[in-house]
Order: C-alpha cells, then sequence, then structure tokens
C-alpha cells in the first residue's frame, strides 16, 4: 500500500473515534473562553504601543536574529534581557529559548546524568516528556497527580537503594511538576513537594526541584511573578521554566536557573545550540510585556472597557492598590463566579476541581466534549474540546479559560448556555450516559 493511502487509513481510524485534529478559525465577534490570554495582552492598545515604539526605537538592523545564538544571533540586547527577567524573578540567571517546549526538552535531554531519577507528575506536559525520552536517565517514573504521599515513598525508595553508596555514585533525583497544570489548572501542592526535599536531603544533597511556569505567568504572585515567587521558594527550585506565548502575548520562553546550570544548557540544549533564535521582534515584545507587569502598565489592560462594570460590581476594587494586583484579582474573581453558577446546576463532578482561571467541564468520552463545544461555538462561545489522548480517556473536557478582557455579562451567559445545554436533549443523553439525573430541586446530580 502507498505510503499516503497508509496516512490516510490511521487518519480515517482517528476520525472515527473522535481523535481527529484540525486547524480552525474562530467566527468574527466569538467570545474568548479559550486562548492562554489570560491578561488580554495581545488585544491591548498600550502593549501594542510599546511595542511598536520599541521597534522604531532600534536603530542597528537586522530584524532577525540571523543565526542560532551560538552563531550570529546573540546580541547585547538579549543579554540584558535575560537579566532584566532573571530579576523580575529573583533568579540568579536566566537563558532564553525559542519557545516553552524547546526550554522543557532540552533541559531534560541534557541535564540529567546517567543513571540519575526523574519523578514526574503524571499530568507534566508533553514537551518533558520528550525531554525525558531523549536523557540518560536511568529511571523515570511517574507518581500521581498531586499526590504528595506517593511522591515522597517513591524518593524514600530511591534514598534507600543509594544508601551506603559513595556520595559520588548516589544519583540525582529530578522531581518534574507544573505550578499550573495546563489541562487540569490547579495549583500545585508545591510547599509540600520542597518540604519532601528538604526532609531527605536537609542539607542540600542531590535532590532537585523543577518547575514549569508557563501557566502561571502574569496571573500568580506579586505582578505576575508567578507561584514559586508568591510562595517564597526561589531558594528550593533549581529550575523554573516561563514562557511568553500566554499571558505575556508574544513568543519565546525563559529557563531561570543558576549560572553553572545556564552554561551547561548553552554547551548541551540542542534546541537551543540548532536553533536560529528569536528575532528582535520577538524580544522586543517580550520587554514591552515585562515593562508592563513590573511598571503597573497593566491598569489599561481589561479596564479600559471593564472598569465602569467591575467597580459597579465588585467591592474588591481598591484604588490603593496597584491596579495590576487588581486585574489579578479580578480574573480570579470571575473565576470563583463561574465555578459558583455553573456548579449550582451541574454535578459536582462535571466541574473540573481547578480554582485557577483554567477551567472545565468534565465529560465522557470524545464526542460528547465535542459535542458541548461546537454547541457553544455555534452561539458565539470560543471554547475548545480536549479529548483523549491529550487527557486521560473518560476525564475528556471542554476547556474554558477566563481573562482580564471578559466581562461578568459575558461570563453569565455563557453559564447560562451551559446549563441550557444540559436541559436540552442532547444533554440529558450525556449526563444519563455518565449516571447523572435530576433532583426534585431540578439541580443535576450524579446518581
Amino acid at each position: 500500500m502507498p505510503l499516503e493511502s497508509q496516512l490516510s487509513a490511521v487518519l480515517a481510524s482517528r476520525q472515527q473515534r473522535s481523535m481527529y485534529r484540525r486547524l480552525i478559525t474562530n467566527l468574527p465577534n466569538s467570545i474568548d473562553f479559550s486562548s492562554n490570554d489570560f491578561l488580554g495582552l495581545s488585544r491591548n492598545e498600550t502593549f501594542k504601543s510599546l511595542f511598536l515604539d520599541e521597534l522604531a526605537a532600534f536603530l542597528h538592523p537586522p530584524l532577525g536574529s540571523t543565526g542560532s545564538r551560538l552563531l550570529e544571533g546573540n546580541s547585547p540586547y538579549a543579554e540584558q534581557l535575560e537579566s532584566d527577567i532573571a530579576r523580575f524573578h529573583n533568579a540568579e540567571t536566566a537563558l532564553l529559548f525559542n519557545s516553552g517546549f524547546d526550554a522543557n526538552s532540552g533541559f531534560f535531554a541534557c541535564v540529567p546524568r546517567p543513571g540519575d531519577v526523574v519523578l514526574y507528575d503524571e499530568f507534566i506536559h508533553a514537551s518533558v516528556h520528550e525531554g525525558m525520552r531523549m536523557s540518560r536517565a536511568g529511571l523515570l517514573r511517574a507518581f500521581r497527580h498531586d499526590d504528595v504521599g506517593e511522591l515522597e515513598r517513591t524518593v524514600r525508595e530511591v534514598v534507600e537503594e543509594d544508601r551506603g553508596k559513595k556520595a559520588t555514585d548516589r544519583r540525582n533525583v529530578f522531581i518534574a511538576v507544573e505550578t499550573v497544570y495546563s489541562m487540569d489548572g490547579d495549583v500545585a501542592p508545591l510547599t509540600e513537594i520542597v518540604e519532601v526535599v528538604k526532609k531527605f536531603w536537609p542539607s542540600g544533597g542531590n535532590g532537585y526541584i523543577v518547575v514549569d511556569e508557563a501557566h502561571a505567568t502574569g496571573i500568580y504572585g506579586q505582578q505576575g511573578r508567578g507561584v514559586v515567587c508568591e510562595l517564597g521558594l526561589e531558594a528550593f527550585i533549581f529550575a523554573r521554566l516561563h514562557t511568553f506565548g500566554k499571558a505575556l502575548a508574544s513568543s519565546g520562553a525563559v529557563m531561570l536557573c543558576s549560572e553553572t546550570t545556564k552554561n551547561y544548557l548553552i554547551n548541551y540544549a540542542r534546541p537551543l545550540i540548532y536553533s536560529t533564535f528569536l528575532s528582535y521582534s520577538s524580544l522586543a515584545s517580550i520587554k514591552c510585556a515585562y515593562q508592563m507587569l513590573s511598571e503597573g502598565k497593566t491598569e489599561e489592560v481589561g479596564f479600559v472597557v471593564l472598569v465602569t462594570d467591575v467597580t459597579s460590581r465588585f467591592d474588591y476594587i481598591d484604588s490603593t492598590i496597584d491596579v495590576y494586583h487588581q486585574l489579578q484579582r479580578h480574573v480570579h474573581a470571575l473565576t470563583r463566579r463561574f465555578r459558583e453558577a455553573v456548579g449550582a446546576k451541574l454535578p459536582r463532578e462535571v466541574l473540573l476541581t481547578s480554582t485557577s482561571p483554567i477551567q472545565g467541564i468534565v465529560l465522557q468520552g470524545n464526542l460528547p466534549v465535542r459535542t458541548l463545544a461546537a454547541n457553544l461555538n455555534h452561539l458565539g462561545y470560543i471554547v475548545k474540546p480536549i479529548a483523549s489522548p491529550t487527557v486521560p480517556m473518560g476525564r475528556e473536557r471542554v476547556r474554558i479559560c477566563l481573562h482580564g478582557h471578559n466581562t461578568v455579562e459575558e461570563v453569565d451567559r455563557l453559564v447560562n448556555a451551559i446549563h441550557a445545554f444540559f436541559v436540552g436533549d442532547e444533554g440529558k443523553k450525556i449526563l444519563e450516559d455518565m449516571g447523572a439525573g435530576t433532583r426534585k430541586d431540578g439541580v443535576l446530580a450524579m446518581l
């Protein structure tokens, strides 16, 4: 059979299982409840003006990087940006990558030494899996999502196996987690994970925590510094990843680490060594995003549109608090409002346990989530179905994200649309297949 026919057969099989992926464009004037544009910077005129001014001020072409960082792609501009980002996140140093995927895969492919151990949350991002697949680590083992107890038991096993070995022969143990998980939206118990490492390696030792802050950047911590900074755990984290393509409306990523680790990555991280570096325009966008965070200029993100509406509906708006923090509180307030409203008439098990702006309606099967998503899309709400194998089978969901640019009315209308779907025949059938029914008070519940 010709190769094209083989590929077509595989795609047909995927389509029959409701697993087929396709590129789509959103209808004009649809309301965004899908993107990772958590702060709304991608739509913000202030950010646009800062960016264009920064480009206009650049007097030394070329605009492109013209090569990999180790050839002609490096510049004083890039190095200064790294220093500024490291200072913002209270890190020793920083290393820019073209993407979070490149940073994670490059780090885990080269930093663990031969025979080392990588323990990772079962819901860790695919980029970490890609890196581990290419790594020289001797043991790769998942622990149940957010289960600190299982993590501790696994660490104890590794430590016991190494007991009696010379210090130079003991394995390094890397623990890979995300602070905010991209599909479940929950926040990792990072303080408890740090305590596990301190328990087994009280004097430093060989335990190293590596944290992916991609979905926490801009949303958690003072001025959006992330969960690690919010908890004051900078000294206990070996390496931190922040990405720029979500809340910061740019592209690329940065690995925060020690100077030694940075130099090691420069020498051994293949995605960095063999890729053309970020263009000047990308670096300028990143710089402008951090300028808005650090200077509180996100006052104009969302609040230009929302200030009348929000101040009249929420009692947390306080002119004595920096407006950026108010924006963060607005996003989290919308999240609470959505959870309380949608959960009032749906079974508790249908709603993700997340308290972050990443929310979701969990159904069983790819077809049900595609059906709900299509219904909401038709009504003008941009949401996306997340099907297996992207998420575990039986935990498929419609992913819903709240943003600084969303209004209270938009959230309320979305909730009403979700409730209306499950009152209809298609929605009732989906819940019945899951074992749900309607109580006398009209609230849907698992039976």
